[in-house]
């Protein structure tokens, strides 16, 4: 017999389609961050959001929005999703880790940094993806520049980063 189903998942059917309803278009319920440094990170943490319901109001070091003057820094910061996403620890929220391209699906994240020995500055939210994930077969969604099914080959980056969403604590 099965154990009990967790109190908390990562849905990403319903991430992938916040991603979907709101690519081109922007949600009165967060700031637009276009012209403060980009709506990226902004927009992936709202799809994480949509696919896991639960946020981590951990002052400083958590992830979520209350307002443009209330929020972690995690919610919009590049760096600091990863990081968030990424630590070792139980406190609420999703979660993830840094995979090969094999391993993404829907739901999952991409990072780029434009330079060489640049940071990542640039987030993408996973929509579709091949049986086998390669470059040339995941389309992505994002912000800043709004894009929908856009093709991931179609960027020029320095280096990438792809993060699976494991779960949600």
């Amino acid at each position: 017999m099965p154990g009990p189903k967790p109190k908390y998942h990562y849905d990403r059917n319903a991430a992938v389609a916040y991603a979907h309803k709101w690519a081109l278009d922007r949600n009165k319920a967060y700031y637009d961050f276009s012209n403060l440094g980009g709506d990226c990170t902004n927009f992936v943490s709202q799809c994480l959001y949509a696919g896991c319901k639960r946020m981590d109001y951990t002052k400083d070091t958590g992830w979520y929005y209350i307002s443009l003057h209330d929020r972690a820094p995690a919610w919009t910061g590049v760096p600091f999703l990863y990081r968030y996403l990424t630590r070792k620890t139980k406190s609420a929220g999703p979660y993830g880790e840094e995979v090969d391209v094999k391993d993404i699906e829907p739901g999952d994240i991409i990072q780029l940094a434009f330079r060489e020995m640049g940071e990542f500055s640039h987030s993408l939210f996973v929509v579709s993806c091949g049986d086998m994930p390669d470059i040339d077969n995941i389309l992505i969604n994002t912000h800043t520049v709004d894009r929908q099914n856009y093709p991931l080959f179609q960027y020029h980056w320095a280096r990438i980063r792809f993060i699976k969403i494991l779960g949600v604590r």
